[in-house]
């Protein structure tokens, strides 16, 4: 089995975000979450796989985004991790939402799912 890419990882990271802009996140990650993956957000909430799939179809879609500085941290041949910078607006927010990302995924037979997703907080 071929190790996973930055590459790769960050083709699923910007599909991601392509649906988060067509407000359709919750049927993208709801396919791509393992049963127990989890979704750690900025304010302290943790979201499983259900949560996410029930709550991001219809939610206010962002107008743009960016990735930049991604990182692969290799785990095992059929697990890794990539972090990165995502800045992303959104008309109704005052501010550009700013915070550094990390998603853990694990190859399932021949596919890519997200296992854990954070978000931390940028502070000055």
């Amino acid at each position: 089995m071929a190790e996973i890419t930055a590459g790769e990882l960050l083709d699923v990271e910007h599909a991601g975000w392509r649906a988060l802009c067509a407000s359709r996140g919750g049927t993208f990650y709801g396919e791509l979450m393992l049963p127990d993956a989890l979704f750690i957000l900025v304010n302290g909430a943790t979201m499983t796989r259900d949560d996410v799939a029930a709550s991001l179809d219809g939610a206010p879609g962002w107008d743009s985004y960016e990735l930049v500085e991604a990182r692969l941290v290799p785990i095992a041949d059929d697990v890794a991790a990539l972090s990165y910078r995502a800045t992303a607006t959104r008309a109704d927010l005052p501010e550009p939402f700013t915070a550094l990302m990390s998603t853990v995924y694990h190859r399932v037979d021949g596919r890519i799912r997200l296992a854990l997703y954070q978000q931390t907080t940028i502070t000055h």
